[in-house]
Parts: C-alpha cells; structure tokens; sequence
C-alpha cells in the first residue's frame, strides 16, 4: 500500500507542542488537516500557532507566501470528534495515560470509515495495549515522531502485534511523503531509540554515583573524545530530569525490572529536589545569571616521554602509533600477538579501556575509547592509588602532545566512552536478535534520533568483532550484578568471527 493521498484529510487529536507539529508536517506537505482538543478553544489557539509558524518559515525563505496560505486554507480546528469522519490517517497525541488513548481511540474507531489508519504518538506506553482496545486493532499503529516534529527527521513507525502488515507499510510511506525517515520497529519497550540510548545516561551516571568524575569532565569526555554532540548531565539538564528519568523508568519497568535498564538513584534525588534542569533553572548544573558553570578536570602540562614501546598494534586504538611518529616520538615496536599496549620509559604500561581496573596491575595507566583518536581533542586517563606518579605523568605527557587536553579520572572499569559504546553496542545487537528492527534501521534511528556521530552496528564495525563483548565480559566480573553481562546475541556475534578465523576457543 502506497502513501496516502496528498487529498485525504489527516486529523491530529491532541494539540500540544507534539500535535502541532505534527500536524505542521502534515499540512506542509500538502494535506488537509484537521486539530482536535477535548479542551474548547484549544484547537483553535494552536491553528493560529501552527499559522505564525508559518509566517516565520516565510520570513526564513524556507516557504513561499502562496503555500503559506494555501496551507493556512487547509487547517481547520474543530470542536467535535464527529468533524474528523472522513480522514484518512487520525495521529492521537493526548496524555501518556493508557485508559485516556484507548477511550479516545475507541471512541474515533465509531466515528471514522473503516479504512482509516489510527496511529498514537507515544513515546513510552506499549502500541499493542493501547490498540487492544479496539474492534479492529490490525489498522492501529505508532507513529513516534520526535521533538521538534517538524524540524526532526525521524519517525519511529511502531507495528504492534496485531498490526496489519498493509497499514504500517502505509504508515511508513506517509511518513516518508512527508520528508521524514522512518523506521520500521516492532512494539518493544523504549522502541528503538529510548531503549538503546538509555546506558548514555546511565553509564555517565553511574561513573559519577561511583565518584569517578564530575560531570563537567564527563560530559567533556563523551563530548570532546566520544565525539557525542552533547554530554549526558547537559543533554538531559537540556531535555528536563523529569522527563528523561520517567522514560528510562518506564523502560526498566516495562522490561520488568531488568538490571540493564535500572534508573539512577543521583537522578532520581535531583528529580525529588525539584532540580529538573534548565526549565527549573537548576539541574546537573545552575543556570541562574551568576552561576558560574564547573570546567571539566585538565591536567596541568607534563614533559612528553622519550619513547614509547609498542606491543601489538593496539586494537582499536592503531591509529594512535601514527599520531606518534607524527608528534616526533620514537616508537619501538614489539611483535605481540595479542598486545595492546605502550610500554612507557618508566617501564609503567598504558592500556585502552577493556573493562578492567588499574589497581589490578602493577603501573598500568588506562586511557579511553576514541571516535577518531587524530580528531578528538581530549583523552581521559585512569589510574589506581598504587600507579606510579611518574608513569601517570608521562601517560599524560604523551597526549598532550599529541595535542590532546587530558583528563584523570577515578580508576572506573571501562572509563567513560568505552563502557558506554559497548553497552549501546550490545542493547543494538540484542534488539537485533529479537526482531524488534534492522541493522540499518536502527543505525539509522541512532544517527537522526539522537545524534549519534555513528550508528552502533557502524561502531561495532569499526571496533572489531569481539571488542564490545571483551569489555562487557570484564565489567560483568568486576560488577556481577547483570547490568554489564553480554546479551547472548554479542555472544553469538563475537564468536562467530573467531569461527570464521579458524579458532576452536
């Protein structure tokens, strides 16, 4: 089934910041639309929002006047349910209440011809339950769009388990007619972005709850080395405590209390405080007008090493001996087979993060996972008491220059970047394996969703096979909790490329 006809009317039910854009969507591209509210006047105050929109993509060159006003002259708000009869697509986007979305819908079901695609909006709540309360459950599905809907690419095209095949392809070609990119996912909790986002947070929140940095470094970190847009303390600070910790709340419920998804206690003590962020003026961090805003940790200049020994060719972290030589470090290099490490002039050791401690050995200095090591601007290092200042010292000097701002942090297994890009990795392939969506899509659903440099089958790609299970195997040993355990579908993952190699292990 193809998309719908651009002169079939679409109604939106629910005239919120998301309803309305939805429904601009929609109306720019070229339908009749239709805003309902159960509050009267509402729909109307937001049909002259959507209008003053318009007028300001005019001004910006992005719409002609005629289109503005043939647009305008397709949106019609309206005060009765029984106005919407003869759409073709109704997108609820009403409270996040499970009885409130299955009355409304159960009420347009007796109201819209029978061919009509119903579609909710949520964003937590399970599709399946919301259309089990309706007669004809097959030609319901979601339509996540996500915040700002006009200006956001993605849409998440949700089939619960009684949709009918002939209506999500429906769903999803509108949307595309539109201009977005949707996805296609199976109703699972969180979808495919809110589930496979959640360690961005949680793991940045739990090196802070094990006071291994501060936020300011650790946002920096994922920032500057990670090659994220933004850190988790700003990003959440930006999307408001609420909101974020009731979404990864509902997740972690909704999987039954599965320890990969547990919420963090320090966020939900700044949600109980009122700390909600910027729209509270305080979050992770004070947005009042004298507040001054922590830095991240930077650790003060240290002469350069005067040689590095190589063993093995580091991993991923290879590119790291070109940056050397380049930095007119002289670099020996030792026939390792499985060596991943520089041996320092002090004889200390520096290691990329894989999910063990510093302490655990003798001078070792862990530094962390890199996006692109030539372009990041900053590295953290960890090291244990026990680590030698010297060691420590020359671990430092050695970034710097490379032209690297360094950061120490506390001796955290996996660090920052590479604890969370592992379990990203992991909660991507397990979404894989149980059919909730593709590779491709869900790359892509990282990459436009939230903003990921790279999508997490991209990065596990360039990480190697194995390395996202190595680390998590490591973390599992040292936190035996569940929350660090490789998904039987990493599992399968990793060995199977040492099959391919010819490996019995």
């Amino acid at each position: 089934m193809t998309a719908l006809d651009l002169s079939s009317p679409v109604a939106v039910v629910g005239t919120g910041t998301m309803g309305q854009g939805i429904a601009q969507v929609a109306l720019v591209a070229g339908h009749p639309v239709r805003l309902y509210d159960a509050v009267p006047g509402r729909a109307r105050d937001a049909a002259d929002r959507i209008g003053a929109r318009l007028d300001r993509l005019v001004e910006k060159d992005r719409l002609t006047g005629a289109d503005r006003d043939a647009a305008r002259a397709r949106l019609l708000p309206t005060e009765a349910l029984t106005d919407l009869a003869d759409c073709a697509l109704v997108v609820e986007a009403v409270v996040e209440r499970l009885a409130v979305k299955q009355k409304l819908l159960r009420e347009l079901e007796g109201i819209v011809g029978e061919d009509c695609l119903l579609a909710t909006n949520t964003s937590s709540l399970s599709v399946t339950a919301i259309g089990g309360a309706l007669a004809n459950p097959g030609r319901f599905a979601g339509l996540h769009f996500f915040n700002p809907a006009p200006l956001m690419p993605l849409v998440e095209v949700v089939s619960g388990f009684a949709t009918d095949v002939t209506y999500a392809t429906r769903a999803y070609e509108t949307a595309r007619a539109w201009g977005k990119t949707p996805v296609a996912c199976a109703d699972t909790p969180g979808f495919i972005v809110n589930r496979i986002a959640r360690p961005f947070y949680a793991e940045a929140f739990a090196v802070y709850e094990a006071q291994g940095a501060d936020p300011a470094t650790i946002d920096a970190v994922l920032r500057e080395c990670g090659g994220f847009k933004m850190g988790a303390f700003e990003l959440t600070d930006l999307i408001g405590q609420d909101v974020n910790e009731s979404v990864t709340r509902s997740v972690w419920e909704s999987f039954f209390q599965d320890m990969r998804f547990t919420p963090s206690l320090a966020q939900r003590r700044l949600v109980e405080s009122g700390r909600l962020g910027r729209k509270s003026g305080h979050g992770w961090y004070d947005y009042g007008e004298a507040a001054e805003r922590g830095e991240p940790h930077t650790a003060e200049q240290q002469p350069q090493p005067a040689y590095v020994v190589a063993e093995g060719t580091l991993g991923p972290a290879a590119e790291l001996l070109a940056l050397i030589r380049e930095a007119g470090i002289p670099v020996r290099e030792e026939d390792e087979d499985h060596g991943t490490r520089l041996v320092l002039p002090s004889g200390g050791q520096l290691a990329l993060a894989d999910g063990q401690t510093s302490v655990e050995f003798r001078d070792v200095v862990y530094f962390d996972l890199a996006l692109d090591y030539r372009r990041a601007t900053r590295i953290a290092l960890s090291a244990s008491q026990d680590t030698s200042p010297g060691t420590l010292a020359e671990a430092t000097g050695l970034f710097q220059a490379l032209g690297k701002q360094v950061s120490v942090i506390g001796d955290v297994p996996g660090m920052i970047v590479a604890r969370t890009v592992a379990r990203i990795v992991d909660l991507a392939h397990d979404a894989v394996a149980k059919g909730v969506a593709t590779e491709e899509d869900i790359d892509t659903a990282m990459r436009l969703g939230v903003n990921y440099p790279v999508g997490p089958f991209e990065w596990s790609r360039r990480l190697g096979r194995g390395w996202a299970y190595d680390v998590l195997d490591e973390l599992h040993v040292r936190e035996p909790s569940g929350r660090y355990a490789p998904s039987l579908a990493l599992y399968r993952h990793a060995y199977a490329s040492d099959k391919r190699e010819g490996s019995t292990s």
